[in-house]
C-alpha cells in the first residue's frame, strides 16, 4: 500500500475548511513562484545599464531560471521520493532565500549566479505542487489549480508594477528592489516549518516506483509538454521585454510596468476560471480555441496598431496567456491518473517544456539586437501561438497517459 493511500487521500473528500492549513501553504508558496521572476522585466533597463549588459545578455535573466527549471524537474520527483513532499518543499524555499539573497548583491557574477539559484528553488515547487493537488484535493482538482494559479499571476503582477517605484521612489535601487521579495519566501517558509514536522516524509507515492509507466513515449504526455513550454516561452519573453516594448512606443518607466502588471492581472479572472470549466469539461479544444484567438488579437494589435488601443492589446493578451497557463497546469491533473503519474508528467513537461521555453527571451532580445525592431520578436510570438494551438488541441483529448 502506497503511503498516500494512507495518510493523506481522503483530504480530498473532506470539507475545504478542515484543510486550510495546506490549503494556506500553497497559497503562500504559489505567490513565490513567480513575484522573484517577474519583477525584473521592468528593472531590466535599469539592471542592463548599471552593469554594462546587452539586450541578449540581460535576456539571460529570465533565460536562467528556465535553464533550471529545465535541469532540476525530472529530479524533483525523486527528491519527493526521498525526502517526503512537504521536506523537499521546505528546502526548496530555504534555497530560493539564499538565491534571492545572492542575487541581491548589485554585481554582475552574484546575479547570475542568485538567479540561477532561484530558478533551481523555484523548479522544485512548479513540479510539486500540481501533485500535491492531486493528492490533497483528487475530488477538487479544478478548484484548487485555480486557487494557486491566482495566488501565482496576482502576487507576479503585483511585483511587476511595484519594482520600479520601490526601487527610484523608495531610494531602494535595482538590487533592493529585487531583494525585499525574499520576506515573502521567508514568510512562506515559516509556515511551511510546521507542515514539513508533522509531515512522516511521504513520498507522492511508494508503490510500482519500478513498474511506473514510461510517459517519453506517450504522444499525450509530449503535447502536454510541447504546450506547457510554448506558453511558458510566451510569458517569460513577455515578462522580459514587453516594459521595453512599451518604453520604445513612448511609455515611460513607471507606465511601462504598470503595463505588464495590468498584461498579468487580466490574467486572474481566466486563471481561476478555467481550471474550474476545464475540469467539467470532457475535452477542453473549445477553451484551445477561445486562447488561440485572444493570442492572435491581442499580438497583432501590437504588432499591426498604434498606441491608442494599446491597453486592449495588453488586456487581450493577458486573457489569452492566462488561459494557456491555466490549461498548462490543469491538463496535468486531468491527463493522470494518479498523483504519481501527475508528478511524472509535471517533472517531464515542465524539464522539456522549459528548456524550450529557455530560448525564448534570448532570441526575442537577439532578434531585436539585429533588426532595430520589435516586429519580428512579435511574429515570433506568433508563430509560438500556433504552435500553441496544435499541441493545445492534442492535449485537450479526453484521455491519460
Amino acid at each position: 500500500m502506497s503511503v498516500l493511500s494512507d495518510t493523506k487521500s481522503t483530504i480530498g473528500k473532506k470539507p475545504l475548511s478542515l484543510a486550510w492549513p495546506i490549503i494556506l501553504g500553497i497559497v503562500l508558496i504559489a505567490m513565490i513562484m513567480r513575484s522573484p521572476l517577474t519583477s525584473v522585466g521592468p528593472l531590466i533597463g535599469s539592471i542592463r545599464e548599471s552593469l554594462g549588459l546587452s539586450n541578449a545578455t540581460a535576456g539571460l535573466l529570465t533565460t536562467l531560471p528556465l535553464l533550471a527549471f529545465a535541469l532540476l524537474s525530472p529530479f524533483a520527483p525523486i527528491l519527493a521520493r526521498r525526502f517526503g513532499v512537504e521536506r523537499t518543499l521546505l528546502y526548496a524555499l530555504v534555497l530560493l532565500i539564499v538565491g534571492i539573497a545572492i542575487r541581491s548583491l548589485a554585481a554582475t557574477a552574484s546575479l547570475f549566479a542568485g538567479t540561477a539559484l532561484i530558478g533551481l528553488a523555484i523548479a522544485v515547487c512548479n513540479v510539486l505542487i500540481p501533485s500535491l493537488v492531486k493528492r490533497d484535493f483528487a475530488h477538487r482538482v479544478g478548484l484548487m489549480t485555480g486557487v494557486y494559479s491566482v495566488s501565482m499571476n496576482l502576487s507576479g503582477a503585483i511585483a511587476s508594477g511595484v519594482s520600479v517605484p520601490v526601487a527610484r521612489d523608495l531610494g531602494f535601487g535595482w538590487n533592493g528592489a529585487l531583494g525585499i521579495w525574499g520576506v515573502l519566501v521567508l514568510l512562506a517558509a515559516l509556515f511551511w516549518l510546521p507542515q514539513a514536522r508533522a509531515s512522516r516524509g511521504a513520498a507522492i507515492a511508494t508503490s510500482g516506483v519500478l513498474k511506473r509507466r514510461s510517459l517519453w513515449r506517450s504522444p499525450l504526455a509530449w503535447m502536454v509538454t510541447i504546450f506547457m513550454g510554448m506558453q511558458s516561452l510566451l510569458f517569460y519573453v513577455l515578462v522580459a521585454w514587453l516594459p521595453e516594448i512599451m518604453t520604445s512606443r513612448g511609455l515611460s518607466e513607471d507606465s511601462a510596468g504598470w503595463m505588464l502588471s495590468l498584461f498579468q492581472t487580466a490574467a486572474l479572472p481566466v486563471a481561476f476560471i478555467v481550471p474550474i470549466v476545464a475540469g467539467r469539461m470532457k475535452n477542453q479544444r473549445i477553451l484551445v480555441i477561445i486562447m488561440t484567438i485572444l493570442l492572435f488579437v491581442s499580438l497583432g494589435g501590437l504588432y499591426f496598431g498604434g498606441n491608442a488601443l494599446i491597453s486592449l492589446w495588453t488586456i487581450l493578451l493577458g486573457i489569452g496567456g492566462g488561459c494557456a497557463f491555466s490549461l498548462a497546469m490543469i491538463f496535468l491533473s486531468l491527463r493522470t491518473k494518479d498523483a504519481h503519474d501527475t508528478v511524472s508528467l509535471s517533472g517531464m513537461s515542465q524539464s522539456v517544456g522549459y528548456l524550450l521555453a529557455a530560448t525564448g527571451p534570448i532570441l526575442f532580445g537577439l532578434l531585436h539586437d539585429i533588426t532595430a525592431s520589435w516586429n519580428p520578436p512579435l511574429l515570433l510570438l506568433l508563430v509560438v501561438s500556433a504552435l500553441l494551438l496544435l499541441s493545445g488541441l492534442g492535449a485537450s483529448r479526453n484521455r491519460t497517459v
